[in-house]
């Protein structure tokens, strides 16, 4: 695993932040020193694809990046005639993701077939699906097209289809979020990141990474017909929320 240090260059935060074959060399790197609890959701991602997924439907890693989301539900799914679609617009992530897939000697012989597609998951037309995994993209869509992409992924889901959507928050107390970001970059400087590194990427992310408040995801949510919602992690400004389509099996 290459270590990222992509932002010690004191020219790194002076660009947007992008999935560029520079990130992508160093993203599982990055992911486990930058998101508290991503071990904790890819392993859930798994039980989940175990309990929900649906024999002979369609499972979507929409924002796959290098594919950690897919392979967890790959290995976790039992129901048979499945597959599962992962999407990313980044190409130099949709390479890597290829050759993770193809290399996954945790697959057993029966293992669900993936689809790695490069295309905007905006565009993306969700059909038959029994899953749906947002880890850590929608905070990448533009704010105005968010809706849109839930209502889609809503519409295209199974009754008792599962949606998974994981975001960095901001939390409705000014005085809370202060102390929340506080505590993350703590987190991120245990994690050998320094000062300069922190504010440079944080530089690099504004305007490109958008969190919203979580009552705002609630009531998106709500407006696109999912009524079981349950935010089932949180770690400082992280959350990961289960949404269900109703109709189907408790």
């Amino acid at each position: 695993m290459s270590k990222d240090r992509i932002f010690v260059d004191e020219k790194s935060g002076d660009e947007p932040f992008r999935f560029d074959e520079s990130v992508a060399e160093v993203f599982p790197d990055m992911l486990r020193r930058s998101i508290p609890g991503y071990a904790a959701s890819l392993e859930t991602i798994g039980t989940l694809a175990r309990r929900y997924v649906q024999p002979g439907t369609a499972c979507y890693d929409l924002g796959c990046s290098l594919g950690a989301a897919t392979l967890a539900m790959r290995h976790g799914i039992r129901a048979p005639g499945c597959r599962i679609v992962a999407i990313d617009n980044a190409p130099a992530m949709i390479d890597r993701c290829r050759r993770i897939i193809a290399d996954d000697t945790a697959a057993r012989r029966d293992a669900v077939p993936v689809d790695v597609v490069l295309g905007d998951l905006e565009e993306t037309d969700i059909a038959d699906a029994s899953m749906v995994v947002m880890n850590y993209t929608l905070q990448f869509v533009a704010a105005a097209e968010r809706d849109a992409v839930v209502r889609r992924i809503s519409d295209g889901l199974l009754p008792g289809g599962l949606l998974v959507l994981s975001e960095k928050i901001l939390d409705e107390n000014a005085r809370m979020e202060s102390l929340l970001v506080d505590l993350y970059h703590e987190y991120k400087r245990r994690n050998d990141y320094s000062a300069l590194e922190i504010a440079r990427k944080r530089a690099a992310l504004e305007n490109v990474l958008v969190p919203e408040t979580l009552a705002t995801h609630r009531k998106r949510l709500s407006r696109a017909g999912f009524a079981d919602v349950a935010v089932w992690l949180r770690f400082f400004n992280f959350v990961s929320i289960i949404a269900i389509k109703p109709g189907g099996p408790a």
